[in-house]
């Protein structure tokens, strides 16, 4: 392989993106354990037994990055006990987040079985029934009860109406092996006390639904109004900082949430709930910015989530009721120099699993709003309670109860307000118009909004395109076409080989070419 730099600048050979590193935080928990407390951590004979239970043939064994190190010697235990005549296959670079199952990669090995390991977001899957396998992390449950304890006693006596002090908790999968023995100790330490202590416990299995969706499950990402019940006054939170926690307090920001992180080396309980007011102005703040847009980009997020197709639908009549024109667009995991691409999009909206859908980084060029988020900056007055919800089921089932998009839609042309009346920006402090991409007679049309379609004089009208319109707001808008403009030019023989060496260069000597001449 030649090392030559300009050689190599203009053919180059592929071999840095193969050589590249990249920056992976390695999870090293099983790294020093034995051979049986490896099976044990990981869970060997649950998960051979329910292959085998299930009749299952071809099982995809999903990994995040974090933990592909671990993944030959689990390939390795699991074959020798599921024997013969049943396929294993590791997929290690999923579609989207980690925490997701990759029903999309599963199928392409036509899989009837997902095994997922490492941290889950427990999304509701709607194709392939999945094992989870979260890991087995250290924790001190003496100590864990003890600090919860210690919290439960010292909150204020309840309100005679309330009769109990409702009090969840909420814990990272990786000490779901622990949690039921640290809420029957957490109990029995507070059975003096007019307290009563939740927790639901996480599944670690999960089937596709049949009929009607079930529920989800994970109460950690759940909205309080998931239930009929009031929300617990204070949350216990077992884990270290991650979005799980961030949602949980966004989700539950009229709960006093304490955190214990038992990775931590201090070990002590702390108060998190100041973070939900600063979490939820940065949303307002978000939800503000795309009251302003006109153009929308529906980001799919997940293939895996059930319910996220009749969302997406739900999503594109919520905008065009609005009058907003949407584009849906796949782009599989999100970075700013994809969604740079689509620069006539004021604002995305991304349907993801709870734990991917709120993105807050300030490289992206426009904001990024989750659906909730969208349906507050659509209503008329803008107003925000601080209630925010995450759950697709819980969105679609509160959409249902006010009607279908099909009867809103009839219903909301008979008393529907002015839209041409301009509404006052938070964002500019001025006055602003909004466009209109549906239902604009050609008295309201905007001149910039008819253009030559061709030399012949025909013209094409661009109003319900956004794109076009943002094109022909751009100064260059690519070559031109010059049709009958320009005689036809007379039929040569091309050039044949490639850039660096074409079949008729005239070298000036065997090694020695000048470059820039």
């Amino acid at each position: 392989m030649s090392s030559d730099p300009i050689t190599s600048a203009f053919s180059p050979s592929g071999a840095e993106v193969i050589a590249r590193s990249l920056e992976v935080d390695i999870d090293h928990t099983a790294d020093q354990l034995s051979a049986d407390e490896f099976s044990t951590f990981y869970e060997i004979e649950r998960t051979a037994q329910a292959i085998l239970n299930g009749g299952f043939s071809q099982i995809a064994l999903q990994f995040p990055d974090e933990l592909l190190h671990d993944s030959v010697p689990i390939f390795r235990l699991l074959k020798q006990r599921v024997g013969p005549g049943r396929d294993l296959y590791v997929l290690a670079d999923t579609s989207y987040g980690s925490c997701c199952v990759d029903e999309v990669a599963a199928q392409h090995v036509d899989a009837d079985l997902m095994v997922h390991y490492g941290h889950a977001c427990m999304s509701q899957t709607y194709r392939l029934p999945v094992i989870y396998v979260f890991g087995k992390k250290l924790i001190d449950v003496d100590q864990c009860v003890n600090k919860f304890a210690a919290l439960v006693r010292a909150l204020p006596p309840p309100e005679e109406s309330e009769g109990k002090n409702r009090v969840a908790l909420r814990y990272d999968v990786a000490y779901h092996h622990r949690a039921g023995e640290i809420l029957d100790k957490l109990r029995e330490s507070t059975q003096d006390l007019p307290v009563e202590i939740t927790c639901h416990l996480l599944p670690t299995r999960l089937d596709p639904p049949v009929a009607n969706p079930a529920p989800p499950t994970d109460a950690a990402d759940s909205s309080p109004e998931n239930s009929t019940e009031a929300p617990p006054s204070t949350i216990l939170y077992i884990g270290p900082e991650s979005l799980g926690l961030t949602n949980l307090l966004m989700t539950h920001s009229s709960s006093q949430v304490y955190s214990y992180d038992p990775s931590s080396s201090a070990s002590s309980t702390r108060l998190e709930s100041p973070k939900s007011n600063r979490l939820l102005m940065r949303r307002f703040a978000a939800v503000q910015k795309a009251r302003d847009a006109d153009v929308f980009g529906i980001l799919v997020g997940t293939l895996g989530v059930a319910s996220y197709l009749p969302l997406i639908a739900h999503l594109r009549a919520q905008l065009a009721r609005a009058r907003k024109k949407s584009y849906t667009i796949s782009v599989g995991k999100l970075n700013p120099a994809k969604l740079a691409n689509f620069m006539e999009v004021e604002c995305f909206v991304l349907v993801a699993c709870p734990e991917n859908s709120v993105v807050e980084s300030k490289e992206f060029f426009k904001p990024i709003v989750t659906p909730f988020e969208l349906e507050v900056a659509l209503m008329p007055e803008g107003t925000w309670t601080g209630r925010y919800v995450l759950d697709f089921e819980q969105l679609l089932a509160e959409s249902k109860a006010l009607g279908t998009d099909e009867e809103r839609d009839v219903n909301g042309d008979e008393d529907e307000e002015d839209r041409d009346r301009p509404s006052f920006s938070l964002v500019t402090g001025k006055y602003r118009s909004a466009r209109q991409f549906r239902g604009i007679s050609a008295s309201n049309m905007d001149p910039s909004a008819i253009v030559l379609r061709n030399q012949n004089g025909t013209v094409a009208t661009l109003a319900d395109s956004a794109a076009a319109l943002y094109l022909q707001s751009r100064t260059y808008q690519g070559l031109e076409a010059r049709v009958g403009e320009d005689a036809p030019s007379v039929l040569e023989q091309g050039r044949s080989g490639i850039a660096r060496g074409y079949g008729d260069d005239r070298r000036l000597g065997s090694k020695d070419v000048e470059v820039g001449k």
